[in-house]
């Protein structure tokens, strides 16, 4: 049974995204990304509107702040409450991308769903493939992280700035460099010290 390129965008199948219907979709899509970039900082209750049209879904309490940017203005995003997102969160949502609740991405993090072959013909024909990716709860992107199509992350997990994230990460794990690869696990030292040499005050927190 042949397939259409709407399923095969799914469905890590080769498909053309310059199909009509697709193409009419995206750009009703990008529309509402635009009103939203265009969004003054007081307008919150605007913005909270235009997130709940715009995703597939959204937990409450979720900020991102403009200009945030994506393929289909996050109509294939999922976000847990709490999520927080830095300045020029890219997300190339072409096909899903589930993010748990309360994870924080830095500035000019971006999540990539899309791949196109290496084949010279298949590109040559605008041939493109997607794979979803899956982030847990409660995790922390630095500055400038890039995930690559398919990529699941854990749970706890802290990605270090400029890192690219080409395989899975499991949960409660520092992990950094390009290729990203894990530092070592979240671990008591984390429990007494929040950055080099300082200490966690718990008694005032």
């Amino acid at each position: 049974m042949t397939q259409t390129n709407q399923e095969k965008m799914h469905n890590g199948g080769l498909y053309q995204p310059s199909d009509p219907e697709i193409a009419k979709q995206q750009q009703q899509c990008l529309e509402l990304l635009y009103d939203y970039n265009q969004s003054r900082p007081t307008e919150t209750t605007k913005r909270q509107k235009l997130l709940a049209k715009m995703f597939a879904e959204i937990g409450p309490d979720c900020y991102l702040e403009p200009p945030f940017h994506a393929n289909f203005g996050g109509y294939h995003v999922h976000f847990g409450d709490h999520v927080y997102a830095n300045f020029n969160l890219t997300l190339v949502d072409d096909t899903h991308i589930y993010v748990g609740s309360r994870t924080m991405f830095g500035p000019n993090v971006t999540i990539a769903t899309a791949g196109h072959p290496i084949l010279p013909e298949l590109r040559r024909q605008d041939y493109q493939y997607n794979m979803p990716v899956h982030i847990g709860n409660n995790c922390w992107f630095g500055a400038g992280v890039i995930v690559l199509p398919g990529i699941t992350i854990g749970n706890n997990v802290v990605i270090g700035a400029g890192s690219i994230v080409t395989k899975d990460l499991p949960d409660n794990v520092v992990a950094v460099g390009n290729p990203c690869h894990i530092l070592r696990p979240v671990n008591e030292h984390d429990r007494e010290y929040y950055f080099k040499n300082r200490k966690i005050d718990w008694d005032n927190l």
